[in-house]
């Protein structure tokens, strides 16, 4: 693998433990995901404690998964990329913990990478000709952020949610609904069977020019909207709910991602994070930029979710403008994009 550069990359921010094989930064060798998902459903949501053993479980193996995917071994490798930040601090703490041990024993250099920032790197792997500047949208169960990317690195935070992500209110509404977890999918799936203008939810814009987000006083309304109906008596269509709601989502995303890039001049726009796979959101913003004028790049759906690709991508670019972490290296939880 001569005049490559290899990294091993490692993702366990939350409940899916990942593990990637990245080749200068954009090609994928290997990239194994073992969800937990099915073992948080019972609870509804995940349970820290709970995927931080899990972690501990499976983090072994999904490493040699990921070398023999990849076909090569340790000695091959010439980095080491982790997420340290944000997301749970157990289950942070294990992946933290092994690639430091990785990079200490293999003798080489430690990176590590901030989860949100790896969600925007997941483009640069699905698209190869892709290069700053964009305005980015990263919407996740714990995340909603509109940045606009300058460069490798450099970030502008034009706009963030203030209250709950937009994942996060799929996730209470879908609970509400009786629908199950995780809620983004179920409600995606259930809303092409409903009527999107059956229900005028609110959508909430905030001050003139905030470029923020608040989705608190839409799950509310939809809350209300249940109670008030069962109280009554009065049937409810829950595909109906589910279409509304999300179409009252995904108006406010997309309407702020189009006034960033006009704000900010900027031609590219690009979509991360778990939410991004959201069919409803991808065909509004898709026609939005088509009517607008914008190039519009999203990644593939096993790119959306949390993965070890988008870290060692990450990685890879951190680690060509010089950036090292050293064995002190501690679990962020409430990492900020562009902390280092």
């Amino acid at each position: 693998m001569e005049g490559s550069l290899i990294t091993l990359a490692l993702e366990s921010s939350c409940d899916e433990t990942s593990v990637a094989v990245v080749r200068n930064g954009r090609e994928v060798l290997s990239n194994i995901i073992s969800s937990q998902v099915d073992l948080h459903k019972k609870f509804g949501g995940v349970v820290p404690e709970v995927a931080s053993r899990k972690h501990i479980e499976n983090i072994s193996c999904v490493i040699d998964e990921a070398l023999e995917e990849a076909n090569i071994t340790f000695k091959d490798v010439d980095m080491i990329g982790v997420t340290y930040g944000p997301g749970l601090v157990g289950a942070l703490l294990v992946g933290l913990s092994t690639a430091k041990a990785l990079a200490y024993s293999l003798n080489v250099p430690l990176v590590g990478v901030n989860h949100i920032e790896g969600h925007i790197y997941a483009n640069f792997i699905e698209h190869k000709e892709l290069k700053p500047p964009f305005i980015c949208l990263i919407v996740s169960g714990g995340h909603t952020h509109l940045v606009h990317m300058k460069d490798y690195g450099v970030y502008e935070v034009l706009g963030k949610t203030r209250d709950d992500a937009a994942g996060e209110a799929f996730d209470k509404v879908a609970r509400a609904l009786g629908l199950g977890y995780p809620g983004g999918p179920l409600i995606d799936n259930l809303s092409k069977k409903g009527n999107k203008e059956a229900i005028n939810f609110p959508r909430t814009y905030l001050e003139d020019k905030s470029l923020d987000f608040s989705f608190s006083g839409l799950k509310s309304a939809v809350l209300n909207y249940l109670n008030n109906n069962r109280q009554k008596g009065i049937e409810i269509s829950v595909e109906d709910v589910a279409a509304s709601f999300q179409q009252a989502v995904i108006d406010v995303l997309v309407d702020k991602t189009i006034t960033a890039a006009k704000r900010c001049s900027v031609k590219k726009i690009v979509l991360a994070g778990g939410v991004a796979a959201n069919s409803g959101l991808r065909e509004l913003l898709t026609a939005r930029c088509r009517e607008e004028g914008f190039e519009l790049k999203y990644p593939s759906l096993r790119l959306c979710t949390d993965n070890a690709a988008m870290i060692g991508c990450a990685a890879y670019y951190d680690y060509i403008k010089g950036y090292r972490a050293d064995m002190y290296l501690n679990a962020v939880p409430n990492l900020k994009l562009g902390d280092k």
